[in-house]
């Protein structure tokens, strides 16, 4: 059985940062992705980072590029998303996703969810 399990979610002021974790099990190889989405009140569901767990090749949708950072910790099973220099549009409940390893950053495409964690970001 393949579980996510979240973390890291909280309150920050405008300019702050935190680090989301996932913890990954279940998945009997390494040819999958982890991925990073975000669902703001309202809104749909966007991609924001995406991770390959077997050569930590890495991906950014445009309103994170050069402020969040995806990093993957094999010995622990673990992926992080650091979210640096953070805005009050990054404020949104955050989930981390796998599945088999492919690089269109679609919630559709993703079988295994984890419970989300809350991210808000206010002045």
């Amino acid at each position: 059985e393949v579980q996510l399990v979240e973390s890291g979610g909280g309150f920050v002021e405008v300019g702050g940062s935190l680090r989301l974790s996932c913890v990954v099990s279940g998945f009997t190889d390494d040819d999958y992705t982890v991925a990073w989405f975000r669902q703001a009140p309202g809104k749909e569901r966007e991609g924001v980072s995406e991770i390959s767990v077997k050569s930590h090749v890495t991906y950014y949708t445009s309103p994170v590029k050069g402020r969040f950072t995806i990093s993957m910790d094999n010995a622990k099973n673990t992926v992080y998303l650091q979210m640096n220099d953070l805005k009050p549009e990054d404020t949104a409940v955050y989930y981390c996703a796998a599945d088999l390893e492919n690089w269109r950053l679609l919630p559709t495409l993703f079988a295994y969810w984890g419970q989300g964690t809350e991210v808000t970001v206010s002045s």
